[in-house]
């Protein structure tokens, strides 16, 4: 890594200049920011931590028989149903998430049932149960002033507790704060197109989240930018890491971790420049435990720890793989590569916009087909462009 190109690339303030005109767009994490209100934002890893470990210790979970559950309109409130189950005599409450869980598990419609009055529902409810093939289901219930029933699933469904992801984040990262080099990231200054790395973490900043339902964390390690190569100025293009992590123990999502290299992060949480992008995902199923311990949390640490040598080496041998270097040899690379001729054309303008000149090595086009999705007005066929785009980089590399 040439440190001296790296230095010449910074502002006084320590950020750095960036394109992101190259790689792809991410959203996840910017649908995850809009979506989340304050009290579902945290500022460190340890306060996420904290909460979600909190939650699980006045949880707990049993298998029951459906047939033995009662339902039965609140004493106090004939508008809601509570339901009585095996081993207890006061009614408890379903969240709406695990009324609809209930619903789905014994075929009922959940969307008609909470339209119903209460006693015509819990009837509705009350049969599915008695009549239920599978006999057996799995509880998980919450005490926090009242017992709530946080979710229900099938009697093979295999939790994994949000703080066992928030523990295995802090392992490599800490605090998130920047105690280590993971840290919450920093923001895009579009009027200047300088990346700031050093940014207060406040409720309108953070990218740790977790609610009732589930947790999702982002972080970077973006005050030890890369050099791979340099733009048509001869400034550094520069690349930093980051991945983000989900999870729903209550059956909501699937356990996912996605790990990518990327220019800038903006106020919004867009990720944009994104390189390389990896995605491990475990459904909760019988053994999702085990598959979380022993491939998505060692993966994650793999990441952190990893050298991002073969990521530049990549980079270098498709910017040094020339491909192309008349009209007629761009026009038969990407035609023999399941592009339209409208597409082929698009591409080939976009780079000769971008970087002065047309495409001739493999990452030239490599960008020139990431911008291209990146118009895309349908997801499907944004992705199938950056599929293609990949799959060239990765050929190379």
């Amino acid at each position: 890594m040439n440190t001296e190109i790296i230095d010449a690339g910074r502002d006084i303030n320590g950020g750095y200049k960036v394109d992101v005109s190259r790689g792809e767009n991410v959203d996840r994490v910017s649908s995850e920011w809009f979506a989340r209100p304050d009290d579902e934002r945290y500022l460190s890893l340890d306060d996420l931590f904290a909460s979600v470990m909190g939650r699980a210790e006045r949880s707990r979970t049993r298998m029951v028989e459906s047939a033995a559950i009662r339902v039965e309109a609140h004493r106090d409130n004939p508008e809601k149903l509570g339901l009585v189950l095996p081993g207890t005599d006061e009614p408890i409450a379903p969240t709406h998430w695990s009324f609809g869980q209930l619903s789905s598990l014994v075929g009922a419609p959940a969307a008609y049932l909470r339209q119903l009055p209460a006693p015509l529902a819990g009837i509705n409810l009350q049969y599915g149960l008695s009549n239920h093939r599978a006999e057996q289901i799995k509880t998980m219930e919450i005490a926090d002033g009242r017992t709530e029933l946080r979710a229900v699933t099938g009697p093979d469904y295999g939790r994994i507790y949000d703080h066992e992801l928030v523990s295995a984040v802090q392992r490599i990262a800490g605090n998130g704060t920047g105690d280590t080099r993971w840290k919450v990231p920093g923001v895009l200054d579009w009027s200047t197109g300088i990346y700031n790395p050093r940014v207060d973490v406040t409720k309108e900043t953070t990218t740790l989240y977790a609610s009732d339902r589930d947790v999702f964390l982002f972080l970077v390690d973006d005050l030890n930018p890369i050099e791979a190569g340099l733009l048509p100025d001869g400034s550094p293009d520069l690349y930093f890491r980051g991945f983000y992590c989900w999870n729903s123990e209550v059956g909501a999502k699937t356990l996912g971790i996605a790990s990518f290299y990327l220019r800038a992060v903006c106020q919004n949480r867009n990720l944009w420049g994104v390189e390389d992008f990896q995605e491990i995902t475990i459904r909760h199923s019988k053994y999702a435990a085990s598959r979380f311990a022993h491939e998505a949390a060692p993966a994650l640490s793999r990441f952190a720890e990893s050298s991002p040598a073969p990521f530049i080496d990549g980079i270098r041998a498709a910017r040094e793989k020339i491909v192309a270097r008349s009209d007629e040899d761009r026009q038969d690379f990407l035609r023999k590569r399941g592009f339209s001729k409208a597409e082929t054309g698009r591409i080939v303008e976009t780079v000769l916009a971008e970087e002065g000149r047309p495409p001739e090595s493999v990452f030239d086009f490599v960008q020139g087909i990431t911008a291209v999705a990146r118009s895309k007005p349908q997801q499907d066929a944004r992705l199938v462009m950056e599929g293609k785009a990949k799959a060239l980089l990765e050929k190379v590399a």
